[in-house]
């Protein structure tokens, strides 16, 4: 079994699943940071030159290596629930995960962040919040949910935990 963290930009997916992963002795990665590497550029950079069509594909891909192995947190791009193929196989491999916070909450945590290329424009949080409803009906194929606004890591990787320990 693996465990998929999946949810919006900014809402602590990477900082969780490595305080996750580190607590339960399994191993971490963040299909962002490994695309990157596979494609020897950043994500900014495969959106700009290539769009997000084919990023999507690339993650797609990405994932379906990655399922294939055993106890892994993975911390997924907020935008994986977008492909009903990618929600299947993360059910079938494992466990998903969303967390969730406050639009609000999101923006204080990624402004600033230039890494950012769905929120390139001169309204980020109203960007946010419209990209919010309309992920929300993708996010909710997850099997549990946290907000982590306000919450710490700690926090947020307790309450995982217990999750996961109850459903067994």
């Amino acid at each position: 079994m693996n465990i998929y963290l999946v949810g919006f930009m900014g809402t602590g997916k990477t900082s969780v699943g490595c305080a996750l992963a580190k607590s339960k002795k399994w191993n971490f990665v963040d299909l962002d940071e490994l695309i990157s590497l596979k494609q020897q550029r950043s994500i900014s950079d495969i959106f700009a030159k290539d769009g997000e069509p084919y990023f999507r594909k690339v993650e797609k891909k990405t994932l379906q290596e990655v399922s294939t192995q055993k106890h892994f947190v993975v911390s997924c791009g907020g935008g994986i629930v977008l492909d009903k193929e990618n929600i299947k196989l993360m059910k079938q491999t494992g466990k998903i995960i969303c967390l969730s916070a406050s639009a609000k909450e999101i923006f204080k945590r990624v402004s600033g962040n230039s890494n950012r290329p769905l929120l390139a424009g001169n309204d980020p949080l109203k960007r946010i919040e419209l990209l919010l409803k309309m992920r929300a009906p993708y996010y909710l194929q997850a099997d549990n949910f946290i907000d982590t606004t306000g919450l710490s890591i700690k926090q947020v990787t307790h309450k995982i935990s217990r999750l996961i320990t109850k459903e067994k």
